[in-house]
């Protein structure tokens, strides 16, 4: 089955020529286009929407996600994302599961090349996230959704450490610990003893994205052009 990544590759190799140029994304909050802008920032002013790294068009967790993704990712690299700002206009919904499903998305990206600290912190919030998402559902209390299982088969160890945690943890409440999660993946991912952190970023990105779009309902694979025409005169040009 052919995933979200590889049909990022496949659409960037098939549009190069179109591509030669990019907006020069940047990172952290700008105040206004003269000063720069990040990937979300630049997904506002294309949705129509006060100039703003949060905006009313993108759900909320994901943004979070590309602004961490976008944040975390060197200089060189970052350009790469720009083609994807579009599709993250219109992903919004009220739906608890994005949350929960982000969520677990960003911890299993992370949990195989995560240091051994920030691995018992991402099984944590996952068995946090799952039993949230377990009460949601009405499935039994600790039962776990395939991501996470897979997930903890590379990482027993974290695993074990996490469950321990948690038997003697005050009750984690109802807010998700989604935020806080995405923090410690994304940092993880960067940091990792890797050769392609920047690679593995983007598909976090990406694969957030498709998810985004099947929870939505939306199957096709369709992605919308990011023409110069519609990012050149707020911010800066970047050759890649």
């Amino acid at each position: 089955m052919c995933t979200g990544n590889d049909r990022q590759v496949e659409f960037m190799a098939t549009h190069a020529g179109q591509y030669d140029i990019l907006p020069l994304l940047e990172r952290g909050k700008h105040r206004n286009p003269r000063k720069g802008a990040c990937f979300m920032e630049l997904a506002s002013y294309l949705a129509g929407e006060r100039w703003s790294d949060s905006p009313q068009c993108t759900h909320p967790l994901l943004a979070h996600v590309a602004r961490m993704v976008n944040d975390f990712t060197d200089d060189e690299s970052r350009p790469r994302l720009a083609i994807l700002i579009p599709s993250v206009i219109g992903l919004q919904s009220q739906d608890p599961r994005w949350d929960h499903e982000l969520t677990l998305l960003a911890a299993a990206h992370a949990l195989p090349v995560a240091a051994e600290p920030n691995q018992r912190s991402l099984a944590v919030g996952m068995l946090a996230c799952e039993r949230l998402y377990a009460a949601l559902e009405g499935r039994p209390p600790g039962s776990l959704t395939e991501r996470t299982r897979s997930s903890f088969r590379e990482v027993p160890m974290a695993e074990k450490w996490a469950r321990v945690f948690m038997t003697s943890a005050r009750s984690p409440g109802s807010q998700t610990p989604g935020p806080t999660v995405i923090e410690v993946a994304v940092r993880s991912i960067a940091f990792a003893c890797v050769p392609d952190p920047a690679d593995r970023l983007h598909a976090l990105l990406t694969e957030s994205i498709d998810l985004c779009r099947a929870l939505s309902g939306l199957h096709d694979d369709r992605m919308d052009e990011l023409s110069p025409d519609t990012w050149r005169r707020v911010c800066r040009p970047a050759r890649v």
